[in-house]
């Protein structure tokens, strides 16, 4: 009887199920588990276990991240930036990739091209990726060396869903892309989610040279900027491509890690 009781009670529908928490600020369940997901996966300070006591304070990380007030209370703003397209790495930057500030010691970096999008043409790849590497070479002493076959210090290519990283795409929108600190294996590879609809500005969809330059950043040694005028901001925003460039928080940052260039072209 006790036990016929308590199974009616637990399929009643939303009556009896438990309250949200403070920090969702009245938004709704399924937003507040969207929230939930980000959190953990972009601030990830600490184990799973202090999960649930740390959501207000990866909240409040991500909110002074993103220059907003820092109540540790959801709100649509938040959720406005949540649900932006971005970068898969971490923005946390001592709990993500890059730890140690890790950078390639040789002067010159290889990188190879292992796998095209149909959105573009692999001659259109190619050249944004050489030219997105030249952003960054003009700034710093590191010139970098196209290979054809064998490893490159930097693997370059096109995937969808799970891939082999441990890092699985998730479909169009959300994560576009993501790449790994200067390192063996894995490090410095740049992985774009083939999900994507990859253009070269001509056209509506994900700008391939905006997405390589800052994923080439990761691959040099930099975490994410909380300058949103920045390349290497995590989320993706429409450039003008006339006139795209790096921004001074870009340089200094990669200037930090591997000094200045001598006789540095101009832009």
């Amino acid at each position: 009887m006790w036990l016929a009781l308590l199974c009616s009670v637990s399929l009643l529908p939303g009556g009896l199920a438990l309250p949200l928490p403070r920090e969702a600020g009245g938004m709704s369940k399924l937003q507040w588990q969207k929230a939930q997901d980000y959190l953990k996966r972009f601030y990830s300070r600490d184990s799973e276990t202090k999960i649930a006591n740390s959501l207000e304070a990866k909240l409040k990380e991500m909110q002074k991240f993103f220059s907003l007030p820092i109540t540790g209370i959801l709100n649509a703003h938040v959720i406005e930036i949540m649900q932006k397209p971005r970068c898969g790495v971490p923005d946390v930057a001592e709990y993500s990739l890059f730890p140690d500030n890790p950078k390639w010691t040789s002067s010159v970096v290889t990188y190879r091209i292992v796998s095209y999008t149909p959105d573009l043409s692999p001659f259109t790849v190619d050249e944004l990726v050489a030219k997105a590497l030249d952003l960054w070479s003009r700034e710093i002493p590191l010139r970098f060396k196209r290979i054809r076959w064998g490893i490159a210090d930097i693997m370059i290519g096109f995937a969808r869903g799970a891939h082999g990283d441990g890092y699985p795409f998730d479909g169009p929108g959300n994560t576009l892309a993501h790449a790994f600190s200067p390192g063996p294996g894995l490090g410095g590879d740049a992985h774009f989610d083939e999900d994507e609809r990859w253009t070269d500005g001509s056209s509506l969809g994900i700008n391939f040279l905006f997405a390589a330059t800052h994923e080439i950043g990761h691959s040099l040694g930099l975490g994410h900027s909380s300058n949103p005028h920045a390349v290497m901001y995590p989320t993706y925003e429409n450039r003008d491509t006339t006139n795209f460039k790096l921004s001074q928080d870009d340089i200094e940052g990669i200037q930090k890690l591997y000094g200045k260039r001598n006789n540095s072209r101009k832009h």
